[in-house]
């Protein structure tokens, strides 16, 4: 797909998820990156602030099919990948498929579920396919992972697994948006309507699967030199020593910050990749593969506060 072609399509699905997702155009951009880099996103954030919204205002731009998983403590793993079931008039076990079997998969309030059901969509995130009964079943492409989490500090709430947190290509933060936007938002909502919530159905379909498809080849296909590859992976080996740290981000994070960088080329219209490209995905690739140390924690750090020192220890080569 021409990249100016790509450029355009992205501006309207940014158009049109707007008319639902009001404000907050730093998460919905991070988010837009991810989908052209078909990768998963983790959006954090306390409830109430439009994750949900955001996610079933994407899936009716981009056309494609929809699932939703609703994650709670006693949530198991057959009830996101599905499951054998007996049938009496055919004497037989059938497949029943579960929700994970959709193009766009929000996974709501993950982080209420215990370890072993998070694990259920590793190999789906991983894979594209999951395992039933010991057969493996493909996933609809493209696939996309989409998961909501509150903050582990609140009640109910359990920490995801660090090969679970590895598979997302991003963590947006999701915070209360500013005035102006929240006065649009509640004025939409209270205008002649009686349901709590912005509707969707003023979004419209930009693109289908076919579309969606191409455009992440083109991203795909963006240039990317050896010296700004190289940068990339400065960074994320930097992660590994910096003080503070006592784990760094892995090999996927390098990886993660290529994707990405590729996405941010393609929306501003480039074919190649410049080492601002680079800089501008750091906090959301690499946030949540950091492991502080508990006296930084103490010192009330963030994986924010330490990428944002790090970029500037680490040279970028000259444009």
């Amino acid at each position: 797909m021409p990249i100016a072609e790509l450029g355009e399509r992205a501006r309207a699905l940014r158009d049109q998820v707007g008319r639902a997702f009001i404000g907050q155009p730093e998460v919905f951009e991070q988010t837009l990156l991810a989908l052209l880099a078909a990768g998963h996103v983790l959006v954090e954030g306390v409830p109430g602030l439009g994750k949900t919204l955001l996610v079933r205002a994407l899936a009716a731009a981009v056309g494609c099919s929809f699932g939703r998983i609703q994650f709670t403590p006693d949530l198991m793993p057959a009830d996101v990948t599905g499951h054998a079931v007996y049938d009496p008039k055919a004497e037989s076990f059938r497949l029943r498929r579960g929700p994970v079997f959709a193009n766009l998969l929000l996974a709501d309030e993950i982080n209420r579920a215990p370890a072993k059901t998070q694990a259920a969509l590793l190999e789906a995130m991983q894979e594209g396919q999951v395992t039933i009964e010991g057969r493996r079943m493909p996933l609809p492409a493209p696939f996309m992972v989409v998961a909501t989490q509150n903050p582990i500090e609140q009640e109910g709430t359990y920490a995801l697994p660090e090969a679970q947190l590895d598979r997302f290509l991003v963590k947006v933060l999701i915070g209360y948006p500013g005035l102006e936007d929240e006065r649009r938002m509640v004025a939409a909502v209270v205008d002649g309507k009686l349901a709590a919530d912005l509707d969707v159905s003023r979004v419209e379909q930009v693109i289908d699967q076919a579309g969606l498809l191409a455009m992440q080849r083109g991203v795909a296909a963006i240039r990317m030199d050896a010296a700004v590859t190289d940068y990339a992976v400065r960074i994320v080996r930097a992660t590994r020593e910096w003080p503070g740290v006592v784990g760094g981000a892995g090999p996927r994070g390098g990886l993660a910050l290529a994707r990405l960088a590729r996405a941010r080329a393609a929306l501003d219209g480039r074919d190649f990749v410049v080492p601002d490209d680079v800089r501008s995905v750091v906090l959301p690739a690499l946030r949540h593969r950091l492991l502080l140390a508990p006296e930084a924690l103490l010192e009330r750090q963030r994986p924010d506060d330490v990428l944002g020192a790090l970029l500037h220890k680490v040279a970028a080569p000259k444009q």
